[in-house]
């Protein structure tokens, strides 16, 4: 195999054997295509390439005042590329293994206070153009803050996992890995009200001759579903609506506001690992944070020296 089509069998490896998700492998492709690119310049290849070569490559990185997390992200490419080929016998050594990366600074995850995210629940309820919006909108957010699902699981939610009026909600996440997460009564009622709404949409379709939606929020798009980037426009007017800062607002710090709150009330960290989807609990100990406070409000509470 030329060293021009490591990358696309290296792709498809990812898919096949690890289950890579699209958005993965378009970011792997990115990075590589990147560092391909810059050997090519250098009148080198990826069968060629030295780790001379690829510490030079971050050092232009930098050079070019890329954030130390899209460095990092580079580098771990490069080295899985590397480590496959070594693997696959393409190369009898693996230039990268020994290259550590640029130190990522651990920062917190940006979240919400329980009283922000009653605020956003109910604006939801009255955001939109018509009931059908204001309906779906409403059932978009709590499902989002009672399960902590990622945006891209939310959006591309089958219809046949909200029949029956669940009591979980199994989610299909990275990798087409599983997982059950409960849902809390108010995203059930929600949801249900939205399932009565969109069925009727759904007969007047049918009505017309038009083929029905697998999809719980469907959407006249290409993609069959509402897509990622119209949630997030729509969460941002909410925010807007609710009196919070849009700044502090997206999908993603809905998923945290989650975590967040579950472990301030004495969830284990292990079933929020689940819940969350997290292959590792490394993943979920960031919101460790969050403990902090409720640890030091224990001892003074209780412990008896702290009495006065």
């Amino acid at each position: 195999m030329s060293a021009g089509n490591w990358v696309s069998a290296f792709l498809e490896a990812q898919a096949a054997e690890r289950g890579a998700a699209d958005n993965t492998q378009a970011a792997y492709a990115r990075d590589l295509a990147s560092f391909t690119a810059w050997l090519a310049a250098r009148k080198h290849d990826l069968a060629s390439a030295q780790r001379g070569d690829v510490e030079d490559y971050l050092i232009s990185c930098e050079a070019e005042g890329l954030a130390v997390s899209t460095r990092a992200r580079r580098l771990s490419a490069i080295k899985q590329l590397y480590r496959f080929a070594f693997e696959e016998g393409l190369r009898a050594d693996n230039p990268a293994v020994q290259i550590a990366g640029p130190g990522r600074p651990k920062r917190l995850p940006k979240t919400l206070s329980t009283e922000e995210v009653d605020r956003l629940l109910d604006a939801a309820e009255t955001h939109g153009r018509s009931a059908d919006d204001r309906l779906r909108n409403a059932c978009l957010m709590q499902l989002l803050y009672a399960t902590g699902m990622r945006v891209s699981e939310l959006v591309t939610l089958p219809l046949s996992a909200a029949r029956g009026d669940p009591r979980m909600l199994l989610i299909r996440g990275k990798g087409g890995k599983e997982r059950m997460v409960p849902l809390s009564a108010p995203a059930r009622a929600a949801l249900a009200d939205w399932l009565k709404r969109r069925d009727l949409q759904e007969s007047l379709k049918r009505a017309e001759g038009k083929p029905a939606s697998s999809f719980l929020f469907p959407s006249r798009g290409k993609a069959g579903h509402l897509t990622r980037h119209a949630f997030y426009i729509m969460i941002k007017d909410i925010a807007v609506a609710a009196g919070v800062s849009p700044a502090k607002v997206t999908p993603h710090t809905l998923r945290h506001a989650f975590a967040t709150h579950l472990l301030a009330n004495g969830a284990d960290l292990r079933a929020i690992q689940t819940f969350l989807g997290h292959a590792d609990v490394a993943t979920t100990e960031i919101y460790t944070h969050v403990l902090e406070e409720r640890l030091r409000e224990l001892v003074l509470d209780h412990h008896p020296m702290a009495r006065d």
